[in-house]
């Protein structure tokens, strides 16, 4: 407690620190929720200690983040409930959005408060509030030139790129796998040309999240609608598709990502028809033709390139994403390839459905 009150006091905070709780289900940061009192108010804050490993660059990670969280707070100025709408970072005492104690990095944000997160969709009408949600975001950013931002994790969905990194790891064969998943490696070469669908479309580059599970919506609790979008570390230039495609992949699918019963893995249209109207539906006129007819092969694309990440991870020795037992990131992989063959099973209802709503 004595090592977070002392990073909390080099932020503009007033009051007295009364409680420092860890939250959430993210891999990447340390995150607090810290409760101040200021005589009878409490006022909560989100305390993130920045993984450097995979943010090497603080500053140039925040300059993104605090254009983005300035953007969104005028574009919603006029907004009843604005407070609650975007993040709002917390500046320190000598008025930078970040501070460095002792080597490591820290930010802070002001909570949203009478919001909650979900892991896993709850509902039809839940995965259609986080579409929504994830458009509302991308639509108020449309204003904000992608230029303007830089790319924090260079090349993040340039899937021929991965497919790339995949052939390398296959013909290195680092941790003498090989012989383990050659069926996986079969399936990955022979959907190689499904990996060119978004990057030869020649769509507009937009600002986009990256990272648009389902547990980076805060949802009112009283209403149940998607308010705020968090986690703005990967937001950078993209493609809306990108973010689309994630959410069909993380939402419209209810077994877990490592789940090694594929009977248990599948689309359910139903969340995806969910998505995709909440998705258009907030982002109105602002996708062109061509944008919203990509919609249809997102998801599919965004699975594949999940898989073999995890493929070539797995081949590499798991020297990524981190493994609780063997084998998991092959499981992984072969979770997504199934995945992706329950999508290929709809695409016939999936592109009637983007054809009629487009």
């Amino acid at each position: 407690m004595d090592e977070i009150a002392g990073v909390l006091e080099r932020f503009a905070i007033d009051g007295k620190l009364v409680s420092a709780e860890s939250i959430g289900s993210g891999h990447i940061h340390d995150t607090l929720h810290v409760v101040f009192h200021v005589g009878e108010l409490e006022s909560g804050y989100i305390l993130q200690h920045i993984n450097r490993a995979i943010f090497p660059d603080v500053p140039t990670l925040m300059r993104n983040i605090q254009r983005v969280t300035e953007h969104l707070a005028k574009e919603l100025a006029e907004h009843a409930d604005a407070d609650r709408r975007a993040l709002s970072l917390i500046p320190t005492r000598d008025g930078q959005v970040w501070c460095k104690d002792g080597g490591e990095y820290w930010r802070c944000f002001r909570a949203i408060t009478h919001t909650r997160t979900f892991d896993a969709v709850q509902s039809v009408e839940q995965a259609f509030q986080a579409a929504k949600a994830f458009g509302n975001f991308q639509r108020l950013l449309s204003t904000l030139p992608p230029e303007s931002l830089i790319e924090t994790i260079p090349g993040f969905h340039h899937t021929p790129s991965r497919f790339e990194a995949l052939r390398e790891a296959i013909a290195s064969d680092a941790a003498g796998r090989l012989n383990a998943c050659r069926s996986e490696i079969e399936f990955a070469l022979a959907h190689e040309p499904l990996g060119h669908v978004l990057v030869d479309a020649n769509l507009p580059l937009r600002i986009t999240h990256n990272d648009t599970k389902l547990n980076n919506v805060l949802f009112d609790e009283a209403s149940g609608e998607g308010i705020c979008i968090i986690d703005l570390d990967t937001v950078m230039p993209g493609l809306v598709s990108y973010d689309f495609g994630d959410m069909v992949r993380t939402t419209a699918c209810a077994a877990a990502e490592d789940e090694r019963d594929l009977s248990l893995v599948w689309m359910n249209f139903e969340l995806f028809e969910a998505l995709l109207r909440g998705f258009l539906e907030s982002m109105g006129s602002t996708l062109t033709h061509a944008e919203k007819m990509s919609l249809a092969k997102a998801g599919q694309l965004i699975t594949f390139e999940q898989g073999i990440r995890f493929l070539a991870d797995y081949l590499r020795g798991d020297t990524y994403y981190k493994v609780h037992r063997a084998d998991q990131n092959l499981d992984r992989c072969r979770t997504q390839f199934r995945l992706l063959v329950s999508m290929e099973e709809q695409s016939e209802a999936i592109d009637s459905l983007v054809r009629k709503l487009v």
